[in-house]
């Protein structure tokens, strides 16, 4: 399990690492927030496109060779940069990069369900989880030391050093898990599972969370600023939501393999756990701030290994490769549409109201649910 848990952070650190230090750092090869925006997106745009494909691959010859072509890969594309040092190579290795983590993080997941009996899943994804969130908390953390020690360069070349070591230790390690026999599946079978209930509910708390994640990352910073705190405090409460995330995981696992605690209610009570961080996020001060960090990240922590863990446990053995993907690229879709909300909304009023916005998409679950619960039950005699 240790070189899937150190994949998850590859992927986590590679991510947020290089994306936090593009625009500060690489004046030769960002000239403008436009030429920002694009390579974030690349990234992300490749994410997006690929996951489900990558993740069908691995279905179909098996996680591990999958997994170790995208760590291969990954590596590759981050050497292309760190050794061109070219503007125009930056868009090329970005690109290679996404499309990269787009094989081997779905990949990572289905080992994870395929590695562990379904009583083991909440422990083994709130594990995995844990790793990744020490991978987006240290990533912008370590990403600038070494951009200030070497420059872009040196980021990327640790990163293509990365990708092979752990490509190199899962080699060694990770058993191989052979593709399972499957039953012929056409495209209205596919349709009828994503648009199944167990695939939508645990993929749509997923989205949620991380938008409100990357809503925090983003624009708690904002309003610390706007308040009047320094880079310092605003930095420290990011890192309070990036810890706490990574604090609650495991545990949520555990209580979720132990019996204390049901999927469906875990994943409500995030929901209203994140709900709350992101209305916290419209107080002033840094109280404010703090708190819409703790109750964001605790939300998130509960959401999203409860959440995989779902999906795992709903999902035939021989189509996780294809779930993950497509999960995956539904907390893609959270990831880009979360800020865009915030941001429109903050456009036309203030931030205070992109919170409360998202805050309140958040809280649709746990309300229609709590209203369902208290409904009363209609009698033989009440008209239908």
């Amino acid at each position: 399990m240790w070189p899937l848990y150190a994949a998850g952070f590859t992927t986590a650190f590679g991510a947020h690492g290089i994306a936090a230090n593009l625009g500060g750092f690489s004046e030769d090869a960002v000239t403008s927030l436009l030429v920002l925006g694009g390579l974030l997106a690349l990234y992300d745009g490749a994410e997006v496109l690929l996951k489900p494909v990558f993740g069908s691959l691995a279905d179909r010859i098996g996680g591990k060779p999958v997994l170790l072509g995208g760590l291969l890969a990954f590596a590759a594309a981050s050497a292309l940069y760190a050794i061109a040092d070219s503007p125009g190579w930056l868009w090329a290795a970005r690109l290679g990069q996404g499309a990269a983590a787009s094989a081997f993080s779905p990949s990572a997941s289905a080992l994870v369900a395929r590695l562990n009996p379904a009583a083991k899943h909440g422990r083994a994804f709130g594990s995995y989880g844990f790793y990744k969130s020490i991978g987006y908390t240290l990533g912008p953390l370590l990403g600038g030391v070494l951009v200030w020690a070497g420059g872009l360069q040196l980021l990327f070349a640790v990163m293509a050093v990365c990708g092979a070591a752990v490509a190199l230790w899962a080699a060694l390690a990770v058993p191989a898990v052979p593709p399972l026999p499957r039953r012929r599946q056409t495209v209205a079978d596919l349709a009828r599972r994503l648009t199944d209930r167990a695939f939508l509910a645990p993929t749509a708390a997923l989205a949620a969370a991380t938008a409100a994640l990357s809503v925090g990352v983003g624009f708690l910073p904002v309003s610390g600023a706007a308040t009047g705190l320094g880079t310092v405090a605003t930095g420290a409460a990011v890192s309070v939501l990036a810890a706490t995330a990574a604090f609650v995981q495991p545990k949520a696992g555990r209580a979720l393999d132990a019996g204390s605690l049901s999927t469906r209610t875990g994943l409500l009570v995030g929901l209203a756990v994140t709900a709350a961080g992101l209305a916290a996020a419209a107080l002033p001060g840094l109280v404010g701030i703090l708190l819409a960090a703790a109750l964001i990240g605790t939300g998130t922590g509960l959401i999203t290994p409860l959440g995989f863990a779902a999906l795992a446990a709903s999902t035939p053995e021989e189509r996780l490769g294809q779930t993950m993907g497509s999960a995956e690229l539904g907390r893609e879709l959270g990831d880009a549409g979360g800020p865009l909300l915030v941001a429109g909304i903050a456009t036309l009023s203030t931030l205070t109201y992109g919170y409360v916005a998202l805050a309140l998409l958040v809280a649709v679950a746990p309300v229609l649910a709590l209203a369902r619960r208290r409904a009363p039950l209609s009698s033989p005699g009440d008209p239908a």
